[in-house]
């Protein structure tokens, strides 16, 4: 039997590199999205993908027009390279925190408000008590964040309550109430409540997606034919500028219009006999080791946050 060269030897030898382009190509069903999101050209994923199907003897792709599809051997190898991918990290943050304390990195999932309003003095605090621990920011909707958390892609996620998955611990930490927010000078800023379908009756700005949008969707439901939707934004920053230039009123958590609230900038009126309420909650896998940041990041906020245990 002939002796493997070490040239033929390395031909055989599949990089942890080459499995986490094959893993970003197969989530994203796309080489330009991957090579993005993992800060390379296309022609280098593209490179790669070709050296893992030689390495395997098996094609991983197919391609329909100009979208591709994992065959049945990517499917296997998708299986194992998450596991492989995930086990690699966790064996990594073990070995950096055998002495006890937090290290490496922790990746957070939250949408964009929960960032700006609910986390900075967490993340703040954090970092002081934790300052060798890198953090990594995962800005979407509560659904993405789920779904990363699904493919073992963040350590932890911070999403709107309730969630239905079975193998997530949920630690619920915040609640917020949801009033109609407008500029000081319109003219129902000085009521002191206000019924759904006057509110109806008004130009409104909604967001564009997320549990806020899914929510108002439902409560307008009988007054659909009658709804004034001015504009749909993306962000509630935005949606904030654009109520206090006159250009419609919306409901927001109230704990995201805070600063403009005392500085007078933006009035804020509860919906009579409605009760629109917010949850966010804390959630990690429990088939997978947390590591000592995550688990020093979830005491931080339960500890900043006493609604935890409610």
């Amino acid at each position: 039997m002939p002796v493997p060269t070490a040239g033929s030897q390395r031909t055989n030898e599949m990089e942890l590199d080459q499995i986490t382009a094959f893993l970003e190509v197969a989530r994203h069903r796309s080489f330009s999205r991957a090579a993005e999101k993992l800060y390379r050209t296309q022609p280098a994923i593209s490179a790669q993908i070709r050296s893992l199907e030689q390495e395997c003897g098996q094609k991983l792709f197919d391609r329909l027009g100009r979208r591709i599809f994992l065959t049945r051997s990517g499917e296997v190898l998708f299986e194992y390279g998450e596991k492989l991918v995930s086990l690699h990290r966790e064996a990594l943050q073990r070995v950096q925190e055998a002495d006890g304390n937090a290290a490496g990195k922790l990746v957070v999932g939250a949408n964009e408000a929960t960032c700006l309003y609910v986390l900075p003095q967490v993340f703040a605090e954090f970092k002081r008590q934790h300052p060798q621990v890198a953090i990594n920011i995962y800005r979407n909707f509560s659904h993405k964040i789920l779904q990363k958390m699904a493919e073992n892609q963040l350590d932890l996620g911070i999403v709107t309550l309730p969630v239905s998955q079975n193998n997530l611990k949920v630690i619920p930490f915040f609640e917020d109430d949801l009033w109609v927010v407008m500029p000081p000078t319109h003219r129902l800023a000085k009521r002191s409540s206000l019924k759904l379908e006057e509110l109806a009756a008004e130009p409104l700005i909604f967001p564009k997606g997320g549990h806020t949008r899914e929510l108002l969707e439902k409560l307008f439901r009988k007054h659909r034919d009658r709804l004034q939707i001015s504009m749909e934004l993306a962000s509630v920053e935005t949606i904030k500028k654009f109520v206090g230039a006159g250009l419609g009123i919306s409901l927001l958590s109230r704990s995201y219009a805070e600063m403009e609230l005392r500085t007078g900038v933006l009035k804020m009126v509860p919906l009579q006999g409605v009760d629109l309420h917010r949850k966010l909650g804390l959630v990690y896998r429990t088939d997978r080791h947390l590591s000592r940041a995550a688990e020093a990041f979830a005491e931080l906020l339960a500890a900043r946050h006493p609604k935890s245990d409610s």
